[in-house]
């Protein structure tokens, strides 16, 4: 299969806004794929390249280092998808004294052979710009699509595998039975489940009937994998961290139990047991973590106990077999509250300066990787994830600094974020410094005013509430925001998406009118830096 047909389709899923157009487009050239000489092997690369994550991962290599290699592109197309990738596998492998020289000849040549199309999709590819969040949903439509196989068959296989290209494979060579081989498999991350918020905890109360309530921490989420005396720890991203807290291995190898896979929270605590700032917990996961600092776990789902797999077992289910294995290090709660049970354990996570409350259908499977009902967050505030776009110069004292944000919300349908506002609130002196020293190591271009980055870095952003606005793209703009922190333990495709967004416009009364723009534009340059030609909004 020529590497062009990748190209052409990667073209054509950027030029619609239509997800079924991307579907039927995805679907297509993976069933090329699947019937080439090349296959299987071939579907698991041209998934992976289309998903914009090549099979050897990311390569950390910077566009300004791709373009100054003298590579004149090729006339024709000749190159194929297996050439591609094996070129990919060997500067992966490249390694040592005197690599850095190699991997540029190995670029060169691999440049040399790629048509001008060829060579702009591959260093995209190259420098991570092809990756969009929520292309990884599409890509998944039309794995079933192409396999003619049920969507749902697809997604949960994908949650259990963890690997889209080895998903795709499977149903397009082996279908269903392929896809149903797929377990959960100890030591092998699964993708978390994930929580919708709620309009309010007595909304949340009635829409989900029995329930638990839980603290929500301001902590990060762990997965916890034992076999034996082999313990794994894992991130919600699914990133290894198992070497930077051995504090937590050590804790879960004392569990009374063989094998284990446990989902939860760890944060690091003051002296007095409240929640330190979110940074401090993650500078832990770092090569050079801060081993003074010791994390508390805090385990709210077990989903794997002793050769019995739980994932499709109701909630009450889990939790028992949490208790038996984990009782001290359950996160607080209460199973099956009244209202005003709920709303004391709501009142006490707050005072202990924990963000709220997560309200969880008992009767509920653990849906891997999915946002659904059945788990809902209960936030005396509203937050969103974004996505940094861009960041303008700062005047007055912020000068040098790059300060006021763009933020975008992810697109479901697999486009690029959309922008829904700015804003500078909420950035210490420190963050502005972060920023500035950061935010030119994925900078895509910039103007005098603004420096433009690859849509990668999640904030989360406090707000008062969205409003319509023309401004924006998407219809709606942030209404007061301000930034919270930002959140490297969540990558673009965990954004928010623009439906999240939407959804927290206030309802309108029949008869009423949208505001004006005037007002729209006003409230929201609230948010401006600065009173250059970017700074509104």
């Amino acid at each position: 299969m020529l590497f062009a047909e990748v190209v052409q389709v990667s073209a054509t899923v950027a030029a619609t806004r239509s997800r079924l157009a991307k579907v039927d487009a995805l679907a297509g050239i993976l069933r090329a794929a699947a019937s080439s000489t090349q296959a299987p092997a071939a579907v698991r690369v041209v998934a992976a390249f289309l998903v914009g994550v090549p099979l050897q991962g990311r390569f950390g290599t910077g566009w300004r280092t791709l373009a100054q290699l003298d590579a004149a592109p090729a006339a024709e197309p000749t190159l194929t998808v297996g050439e591609v990738d094996t070129a990919l596998e060997s500067l992966a492998g490249t390694s040592g004294t005197g690599s850095r020289g190699r991997r540029g000849e190995l670029l060169g040549a691999l440049l040399r052979a790629a048509t001008a199309d060829e060579q702009n999709f591959l260093l995209r590819l190259l420098t991570g710009e092809l990756r969009q969040g929520a292309l990884e949903g599409v890509m998944l439509d039309a794995v079933a699509k192409a396999a003619d196989v049920p969507g749902e068959h697809v997604r949960r296989a994908f949650m259990l595998s963890g690997s889209l290209s080895d998903t795709a494979a499977a149903a397009l060579h082996g279908g269903p039975d392929a896809l149903a081989a797929f377990a959960l498999q100890i030591g092998r991350p699964i993708r978390p489940m994930l929580a919708s918020p709620a309009e309010s905890l007595p909304d949340a109360l009635t829409e989900l009937g029995e329930v638990s309530v839980e603290y929500k921490l301001d902590g990060a989420r762990i997965q916890v994998h034992r076999r034996g005396q082999q313990v794994n720890i894992f991130t919600r991203t699914l990133r290894e961290i198992t070497t930077s807290v051995p504090e937590l291995v050590e804790l879960v190898r004392a569990l009374p139990c063989e094998t284990l896979v446990l989902d939860g929270e760890t944060l690091a605590l003051t002296d007095e047991g409240r929640p330190r700032p979110f940074q401090e917990t993650m500078s832990r996961f770092g090569a050079t973590s801060e081993r003074d600092l010791l994390l508390h776990p805090y385990f709210f789902d077990c989903l794997h106990l002793d050769g019995v797999d739980l994932l499709d077992a109701p909630l009450t289910e889990r939790q028992a077999a949490l208790q038996r294995v984990a009782g001290p290090y359950i996160i607080p709660g209460v199973y099956r509250p009244s209202p005003d049970e709920a709303q004391d354990l709501l009142a006490a996570a707050l005072a202990a300066g924990h963000e709220g409350v997560m309200v969880k259908a008992l009767d509920a499977p653990y849906a891997a990787g999915r946002r659904g009902r059945s788990w809902q967050k209960v936030k005396p505030v509203h937050t969103l994830d974004l996505v940094v776009l861009a960041a303008e110069w700062g005047h007055g004292r912020r000068t040098g600094y790059l300060s006021n944000l763009h933020l975008g919300a992810r697109d479901p349908d697999g486009g690029p974020p959309i922008m829904v506002g700015k804003t500078f609130k909420g950035l210490t002196d420190e963050l502005l410094a972060w920023q500035t020293e950061q935010f030119p190591k994925i900078e895509q271009r910039r103007t005098d005013w603004t420096v433009y980055l690859r849509p990668e870095l999640v904030v989360e952003i406090e707000l008062d509430g969205v409003q319509v606005s023309p401004r924006y793209p998407g219809g709606v703009a942030l209404r007061f925001a301000r930034v919270l922190r930002y959140r490297p333990d969540k990558e673009a495709a965990d954004a928010d998406t623009i439906t999240s967004v939407r959804a927290l416009l206030p309802a309108r009364e029949p008869g009423d009118s949208a505001p004006d723009s005037g007002a729209a534009a006003g409230e929201a340059a609230d948010a401006g830096d600065a009173p250059g030609p970017d700074s509104a909004g």
